[in-house]
């Protein structure tokens, strides 16, 4: 039976607190919701672009995204190939309300929180393995931020990593977290140069995992960042790890720091 997540994280400023991120007066900035998607309801919509299967490698196995219950679902299998066939890529992109898309610009200031449950048949791989990226739209951009699976000296991690300059933020131990639905709350001052910061929250059962913090970082590349979920892993893996796996994420939130 698939996991179910009823809690919404981060809902307005009462959520801000709740994740961790102190309130502000009223007077001041404040995380203004820009963006609420339902997977029962919006389905599929709630995203800019689906990219599942690009390659038409696996047709059998589709979809390979899907809206389940109240739960969006990222199915991989061993046989998925992308179109460059040394790695896998099952990701949906951008925030979408109806006909509206959010845009996410030069010296503004993003938060998104949602819940993701990470089975164990997903592991961390001594390549690579994204399951969010902050991006340029359009295709040969570089990522600009990645929370990614990794083994570190044969353990399974999480991590957070500014590309630019190669920036770790955080890094906690994956093994805990699989199995059981952990909060996220990752948020991103957009700037080139060194104007960019970010912060990233990891919350599993009401206790803090971790919550980290970069400033002075590039967070910019051109146009605009446009976040990305799914499944995204080399074939290169060494450990063993690569398994039919899924990732599931709900109670999906965007604001903006106006």
């Amino acid at each position: 039976m698939t996991p179910t997540r009823r809690t919404v994280l981060g809902a307005a400023l009462g959520g801000a607190v709740a994740a961790g991120v102190p309130a502000v007066p009223a007077s001041a900035a404040s995380w203004q919701l820009r963006w609420s998607p339902s997977a029962s309801s919006d389905k599929l919509k709630a995203f800019e672009t689906i990219e599942d299967d690009r390659a038409d490698s696996h047709p059998a196995g589709a979809p390979h995204i899907s809206a389940e219950g109240d739960n969006f679902r990222f199915t991989m299998h061993t046989v998925d190939r992308d179109t460059m066939k040394d790695r896998q890529r099952h990701e949906v992109t951008g925030c979408r309300n109806g006909s509206s898309l959010l845009q996410w610009k030069s010296g503004q200031t993003w938060r998104v929180t949602y819940s993701m449950y990470i089975p164990s048949t997903l592991k961390a791989t001594t390549s690579f393995t994204h399951i969010m990226q902050m991006k340029q739209p359009g295709t040969g951009s570089s990522p600009i931020v990645v929370q990614s699976l990794r083994r570190v000296d044969g353990v399974q991690t999480i991590e957070l990593k500014v590309v630019e300059g190669d920036v770790l933020v955080g890094r906690t131990n994956l093994e805990p977290l699989h199995n059981k639905w952990t909060d996220v709350d990752f948020q991103i001052k957009i700037g080139n140069g060194t104007s960019g910061s970010v912060r990233w929250i990891l919350k599993s059962g009401g206790t803090t995992v971790i919550d980290k913090s970069k400033s002075g970082v590039d967070t910019f590349l051109a146009d605009r960042v446009r976040p990305k979920w799914g499944i995204y892993r080399s074939l290169g893996d060494s450990s063993g790890s690569l398994q039919n796996c899924h990732l599931l994420l709900t109670n999906m939130r965007g604001y903006q720091l106006v």
